[in-house]
């Protein structure tokens, strides 16, 4: 059994119109698919919603509801079909609400391109940065250019040339749209004098030629934090294109890439890199100089290590991003045996092998 549409919308039934279009707009942000993704039900009372607006907020159909019920109205739609065939149907019918509603892009203007006559927020934009690894040691503040979207300084964003200024469309009244009634039934379409959006300019910009906006070269510093990593996204708010007729600007969001060190491979915060060292400084154990994203430091390799051991050198790595912990550089040692000994150390090796009395025949001693 269908509801009725008053009580759908929550109003009662002697309701004027502007109360009757909060409640909607009430309804359609609680239900709105953009808040609630991939929930059927939420997507069935948005519609439901949709169909209920559509009835009572034209009064030719209200007022054969009052009367007839449904039946009264079913199968006859004062803004485009019987029935909503998707969502999409219910952006084209009010974009007006969901234009100055949930902004620019959220609503009305998925399918109309924007033409909503209220303000409307501007693009959001989107910037790769690339970093070195030493950046993310203490972060870095890095100058960026990129071009975008802005309002005319001529016009100032209103297309229209000094001393004039957009006039109501006479084809729709300001409206947007062209209603045509053929008996119960009612079309809407865009008007095509002003293409939706309300207003004429009859004495455009000459910088603009009327279009309100035009392309800039923007400037930014961004400081990035340290501890980053590739695929690190900062947001930047009301940094990105600036919002049509007084709307809020679109906020940046910045992509960090952190190139690859050769010497160095990274896990979170800690830093991985081989080190090369020669099979007596494996057995006696050694001092060796090593290089750190921060600078030469001495390392101290135990005696007696074997190949693929770690060696850990602690704080020498990477901080962390969302607290003070940072992690720590280890080398894993390669040991470099000797293609060609000499013969005094041919000698001496053997000697030692000697005093062994061949029980290190599987060891370096084995000759």
């Amino acid at each position: 059994m269908k509801r009725d549409y008053y009580e759908i919308l929550g109003v009662a039934r002697d309701a004027d119109a502007d109360t009757v279009k909060k409640a909607y707009r009430k309804l359609a942000m609680q239900f709105h698919p953009d808040k609630n993704p991939g929930n059927k039900e939420a997507e069935d009372k948005f519609k439901e919603a949709a169909r209920a607006y559509e009835v009572i907020s034209n009064p030719e159909m209200r007022a054969r509801f009052d009367r007839f019920g449904h039946q009264g109205v079913d199968g006859a739609s004062g803004r485009g079909g019987p029935h909503f065939q998707d969502v999409g149907d219910i952006f084209e019918s009010f974009g007006d609400i969901f234009g100055d509603f949930f902004g620019q892009g959220s609503g009305g203007d998925r399918r109309r391109g924007g033409s909503s006559t209220g303000p409307g927020r501007g693009a959001d934009l989107r910037y790769v940065m690339e970093i070195e690894l030493k950046d993310v040691i203490t972060g870095i503040e890095n100058p960026i250019e990129f071009q975008c979207e802005d309002n005319c300084k001529t016009c100032q964003g209103s297309g229209a040339q000094a001393g004039s200024k957009a006039e109501t469309c006479s084809g729709c009244g300001g409206r947007g749209q062209i209603v045509r009634s053929q008996g119960f039934f009612s079309m809407a379409s865009t008007c095509p004098q002003c293409r939706g959006r309300g207003t004429v300019i009859t004495n455009p910009c000459k910088t603009c030629r009327g279009a309100g906006r035009a392309a800039v070269e923007r400037k930014l510093l961004v400081k990035v934090p340290a501890g980053v990593d590739s695929g690190t996204q900062l947001r930047l708010t009301g940094e990105g294109e600036s919002g049509i007729r007084g709307g809020p600007a679109g906020d940046l969001f910045v992509e960090l890439r952190v190139r690859p060190d050769p010497r160095f491979e990274r896990d979170g915060e800690n830093l991985y890199a081989p080190l090369e060292i020669g099979y007596l400084q494996a057995l006696l154990g050694a001092e060796v100089e090593i290089e750190t994203l921060r600078g030469k430091k001495s390392l101290h390799v135990p005696k007696a290590c074997q190949y693929g051991q770690q060696v850990k050198v602690s704080g020498q790595g990477l901080p962390s991003l969302r607290g003070s912990r940072v992690g720590d550089l280890v080398y894993v040692l390669k040991i470099v045996m000797p293609k060609k000994l000499s013969k005094e150390e041919e000698q001496l090796l053997r000697q030692i092998a000697e005093s062994k009395g061949g029980k290190e025949k599987s060891g370096f001693f084995g000759l």
